[in-house]
């Protein structure tokens, strides 16, 4: 048989704990004190480096890198969707790419954002809106700049937008945003 190591080593592994505190006996009476104890909370650095693959939406996000707006259009020509799809919805066939930087767009409806995500927390608030193009079926999610969140208006929707694109991408959907046309 073979013989065991007595003991794992123990290691610092990046956090040293001190006097969390715990009864000295195992009395009842001195447990209860254990509902009373606040949560013990751990802070500690954290990294990865995360690979991550845009797949059949690559062409998607190179247009943006290069100042286009791409859709994705069923083979037959009878849908187009203003957001990425690598297969038409209805008969799961592979889409084709087309451009629709130009084509006319409004906004179809929008909100005011007060919070947001760690990325535009310093932007808020903000609006996004839901912009619709000619000849496109589905809306596209993005943010309107070029208003004032504070003056929103009822007035904003079915306005004329155009698409600007970021200077340097960061290939992300946020590389493009609208603004008044």
């Amino acid at each position: 048989m073979a013989k065991l190591p007595a003991k794992r080593p123990e290691t610092l592994g990046g956090f040293i704990v001190h006097g969390v505190p715990f009864p000295v006996d195992s009395d009842p009476e001195s447990l209860a004190f254990l509902k009373k104890l606040a949560p013990i909370q751990i802070e500690q650095e954290y990294k990865i480096t995360y690979l991550h693959s845009y797949g059949q939406d690559s062409p998607w996000f190179a247009g943006l890198a290069n100042k286009r707006l791409l859709a994705s259009q069923s083979p037959d020509g009878k849908t187009t969707y203003a957001n990425p799809r690598g297969h038409d919805m209805y008969s799961g066939q592979e889409t084709n790419w087309i451009d629709i930087t130009a084509r006319p767009a409004k906004v179809h409806a929008f909100t005011v954002c007060y919070f947001g995500s760690e990325e535009f927390l310093p932007e808020t608030p903000y609006v996004l809106a839901l912009i619709e193009f000619e000849d496109v079926d589905t809306l596209l999610l993005t943010r309107l700049v070029g208003v004032d969140p504070g003056s929103a208006s009822l007035d904003w929707i079915g306005m004329p937008v155009k698409a600007e694109f970021l200077r340097n991408s960061k290939l992300k959907p946020t590389d493009v945003y609208f603004v008044p046309a």
